[in-house]
């Protein structure tokens, strides 16, 4: 419920994408598939780790010496993989309920794969997109949140984290973000949040004094 959240203030919110805003789920879990049965894991390999970047699961996965030819690879194929992409229910109205300079989107894709799904889903991304290309260090790593917030210039506790991961949640705390999760990737059992959402419906920003506030809408 959005009372976890109180009279909160927030002066920019930040998204994640996968999850949070789009549907890729089944897109996700084809492409993994299709990459694991190249090399041989099989037809039973089933991508769990939603919420980290593509180069932690592949190096966890192949020898060194084949990250990144395997990891180019499943980039490769993620980006040829959009069937049934769409934004989740209340993504698009929330989005455009928040000024451009006070949004932007933390995603573990690489920029070229975010801007693929973010088309599919038919969401525009803010000015402020970060994605893997941009850091050094992928969720749970506040790294991205930290940056995001930079470059909006404003100061991280002064914003709100929404994410669908623990990974992501950690990310967010970690950046002394407050966060807001959306459960459905994963249960509310498995979230530790400020507040806790089953989905983004009938959320919208609204002004108040020193920046944004989130509301319930009928």
């Amino acid at each position: 419920m959005l009372a976890g959240l109180g009279q909160h203030v927030f002066e920019a919110v930040l998204f994640d994408m996968d999850g949070t805003l789009i549907d890729s789920t089944g897109a996700v879990e084809r492409g993994w598939a299709r990459w694991a049965n190249e090399l041989g894991f099989g037809d039973t390999y089933r991508h769990t780790d939603h919420g980290k970047p593509a180069r932690d699961i592949v190096s966890a996965m192949v020898a060194p010496d084949q990250v990144e030819e395997c990891l180019a690879r499943v980039i490769e194929i993620e980006t040829q993989e959009t069937d049934g992409i769409h934004a989740l229910e209340g993504a698009a109205a929330l989005l455009g309920s928040i000024p451009p300079h006070q949004c932007a989107i933390v995603t573990s894709c690489t920029r070229g794969l975010a801007e693929v799904r973010l088309r599919a889903a038919g969401l525009n991304a803010p000015p402020v997109l970060i994605s893997f290309d941009d850091i050094e260090n992928g969720k749970p790593h506040p790294e991205g949140y930290l940056l995001a917030a930079r470059r909006l210039g404003v100061a991280p506790d002064r914003c709100l984290v929404i994410e669908d991961t623990p990974a992501g949640l950690a990310a967010g705390r970690a950046a002394g973000c407050v966060t807001l999760a959306v459960a459905g990737t994963f249960s509310s059992a498995e979230l530790v949040a400020d507040a806790v959402l089953l989905g983004l419906g009938g959320i919208r920003a609204v002004n108040a004094a020193g920046g944004l506030r989130l509301e319930t809408v009928s």
